[in-house]
């Protein structure tokens, strides 16, 4: 043995050669391709993607880290250095989910002008993302309300945000003349969000597939107009 064992010039390189060439591509042979290791931004949020769909399924309570990590197809540890533990991953669904709709409500509003429509807007975007994924609803109007804890950090985080938008419309509205003035807005922002989160409590437990947004005009009539004949 000597230095040229270990060169492109031996006998065991150039037979290696000829083999390399004689194999085709792993594509050719039915081999997938090896994936690419996920950003880290990509790799968090596949982390809560798959968090939502194993808590929907699992319950919260009963899920494991390490079920969100194989659903994620990543290690357990790896759930580790992006969440400190399982609940920081449920609040995590809830703050993310809370900043979407926060931002696509403005991105809604902000072309309308007349306070009744604008409530319409909130009315109908609120059921339709309900209705786009049914786990991360599952999530959001069950298993998160499981918990006082989680009760007490839902209320006082974005959905603070997101309920003070509604007031601020109502208050419009009444500025305008096109809302009962003696009416407490922030009564009235509880109502109409009570009524559009148990539609979609109900759709959720009814197992319903048809979507929400139609309901969405059901509940802003009997809001404005009430039940009275």
């Amino acid at each position: 043995m000597n230095e040229r064992s270990f060169s492109g010039g031996g006998a065991l390189a150039t037979g290696s050669t000829r083999l390399a060439r004689r194999t085709p591509p792993a594509a050719h042979r039915g081999i997938p391709p090896a994936r690419s290791p996920l950003a880290r931004g990509d790799k968090h949020d596949a982390i809560l993607r798959a968090a939502a769909r194993v808590f929907a399924e699992r319950g919260f309570f009963t899920a494991q880290v390490a079920d969100v990590a194989k659903e994620a197809g990543v290690a357990a540890g790896t759930v580790y250095l992006y969440f400190k533990s399982k609940d920081d991953l449920l609040f995590s669904i809830f703050e993310r989910t809370m900043r979407e709709a926060i931002a696509e409500g403005r991105a809604a509003l902000a072309e309308v002008d007349d306070p009744v429509e604008r409530l319409r807007r909130i009315a109908r975007l609120h059921l339709e993302r309900v209705s786009r994924d049914r786990d991360l609803a599952v999530v959001f109007q069950v298993e998160l309300r499981q918990s006082t804890k989680f009760m007490e950090r839902f209320s006082a985080t974005q959905l603070r945000e997101y309920l003070g938008i509604i007031r601020d419309i109502v208050a419009d509205g009444q500025t305008r003349g096109l809302i009962r003035p003696e009416i407490n807005p922030t009564l009235a922002t509880k109502v109409l969000f009570g009524a559009l989160d148990e539609m979609a409590t109900n759709w959720i437990l009814s197992r319903r597939r048809r979507p929400l947004t139609g309901d969405a005009d059901l509940v802003m009539d009997l809001f404005l107009n009430g039940v009275k004949a």
